[in-house]
């Protein structure tokens, strides 16, 4: 696989096109760099624009210019995993006025182990607090941005989310039953463009890598939560889990196109480790 090296001055300096981008996630409101605002635009993005790992599956590159970017999340009407993600939506923010920071994180969501910083976040400073933003941890991710500054439970429509401290680190949490599951840790050092590029390479080529193993694409709205792993299709509604088995390719490609908005020639088969 191919990839793609750091962005050049050009491409560091390009800006989204606003009303493609807008179009995309289904966004008419107002856009001044206020708390509602990012709120919207998170919800927006988070719901009309999935977590997914196809093109690693395909041998295509991963590509975090924001020209590439531009292409591929909004005039193709495809996904993406974090740093496509969040790189789009931090270009977006930053565009509108925000201040924003991005970070990076160590997944602890479904591993014991200790993971290196392979997951990007946001934290944007808006009302006289700062707020984490992340549209690009997938169906557990967060619908809205989450207040940094407090241990408290911040519920977002059927899930539950907070933020603590731990040893100089902040952990965002998820509520699942009567517990607190950790979803990623992470520090308040900014990180830069090269960072992402190299922990990239690492998730897209690496051979242990989960996204290079197997499928995924991942799809939230207030109601429910939609997960495909290789052929399993989860649904998550809060109080309701269910799962079923794809028959074969072509059962994958209509799924991908009719629960994901992802659509694939007839034919196309993705390369699962």
């Amino acid at each position: 696989m191919q990839f793609q090296t750091p962005a050049n001055d050009a491409a560091e300096s390009a800006q989204v096109d606003l009303p493609a981008y807008l179009k995309r996630v289904g966004y008419a409101g107002e856009l001044q760099p206020s708390l509602p605002v990012l709120q919207a635009l998170h919800l927006a993005h988070a719901t009309h624009i999935p977590f997914e790992n196809l093109d690693i599956l395909l041998d295509r590159p991963i590509r975090l210019d924001l020209p590439s970017l531009q292409a591929k999340l909004v005039n193709a009407g495809r996904g993406g995993y974090c740093f496509e993600q969040n790189t789009l939506f931090c270009s977006v923010l930053r565009q509108l006025g925000f201040s924003v920071s991005p970070l990076a994180a160590r997944v602890r969501y479904r591993t014991a182990r200790v993971l290196p910083r392979t997951h990007m976040l946001l934290l944007v400073d808006v009302a006289s607090e700062q707020w984490i933003a992340d549209v690009g941890f997938g169906a557990d991710g967060l619908l809205l941005p989450l207040a940094m500054r407090t241990p408290e439970a911040q519920p977002q429509f059927a899930w539950t989310y907070r933020v603590i401290e731990e040893e100089g680190l902040w952990v965002l949490q998820s509520r699942m039953d009567s517990f607190w599951m950790d979803l990623y840790a992470f520090s308040l050092e900014p990180q830069q463009a090269a960072d992402y590029e190299m922990a990239s390479y690492y998730v897209s080529t690496h051979p242990a890598s989960r996204f290079v193993q197997s499928l995924t694409a991942q799809r939230l709205s207030p109601e429910v939560r939609h997960v495909l792993r290789n052929r399993e299709l989860f649904e998550d509604r809060g109080d309701t889990q269910s799962v079923r088995m794809l028959a074969d390719d072509d059962d994958l490609l209509d799924v991908l196109k009719h629960t994901f908005g992802l659509r694939f020639p007839a034919g196309t088969r993705f390369k699962c480790r």
